[in-house]
């Protein structure tokens, strides 16, 4: 018996395969001929699917959001959701860096986008912020996640010793930080989003009132 027809193409497949393209080779690399030449069809099919190509890269830029997780807003204390969610979120664009330029654009009608600033904006006004200061957070949070997800710190300095030696002897060491680039640029990371939630702690007891204990750390992230 002949073997069932099966559709050469899907939604999932085509996003899958944008990804992997954008993953690869950057925003730039991207076009709609050169993803139907990668999934093996002719151009015109992928708009069975997807009737422009921003769709597409929509579809790209809500699927890496979607790995977001926002379940901690409205169950734990705010700040420790703040850090929680910040972890998370720069841990689904760090995994995908070369989307996060489209990202930073805004959530636009990207669903799982407009989930995550719905979520985070409600657990804040929950949590007693003003609802201007709310978004005022949400848009420092995607300020700080993209801008340290978008590269890597420790590798911004290239492994040669000799560049360093006589002109800059402050970066002595700079040559090893590629080796430790994990935690180079997570500890920056975890640093500064400490200070962040320090700071709006500090704002929040000026602004709305006291604020009550944390839960031990070993209840943290």
């Amino acid at each position: 018996m002949p073997r069932p027809r099966q559709a050469l193409l899907s939604r999932q497949r085509i996003v899958e395969a944008a990804a992997a393209l954008i993953d690869g080779e950057g925003l730039e690399a991207f076009s709609t001929r050169r993803l139907a030449a990668d999934l093996g069809v002719r151009g015109p099919s992928l708009y069975n699917h997807f009737a422009t190509k921003d769709e597409i890269l929509d579809a790209v830029a809500d699927s890496v959001t979607a790995q977001v997780d926002v379940s901690f807003f409205g169950t734990v204390d705010w700040r420790e959701a703040l850090r929680r969610w910040g972890h998370s979120y720069r841990a689904a664009l760090a995994a995908h860096p070369n989307i996060v330029p489209y990202l930073a654009r805004g959530p636009r009608r990207r669903p799982a986008a407009l989930a995550m600033a719905d979520a985070v904006y409600g657990g804040l006004v929950d949590a007693g912020w003003p609802p201007a200061r709310a978004t005022h957070i949400g848009a420092l949070m995607r300020y700080f996640v993209a801008g340290s997800a978008l590269g890597s710190f420790a590798r911004g300095f290239v492994e040669d010793p000799s560049l360093y030696a006589d002109q800059y002897p402050h970066l002595a060491q700079a040559h090893r930080l590629a080796e430790h680039q994990q935690r180079v640029d997570e500890g920056a990371f975890a640093l500064g989003l400490d200070a962040l939630i320090d700071g709006l702690s500090r704002t929040y007891e000026a602004t709305v009132g006291p604020l009550p204990p944390l839960p031990p750390a070993g209840d943290a992230h």
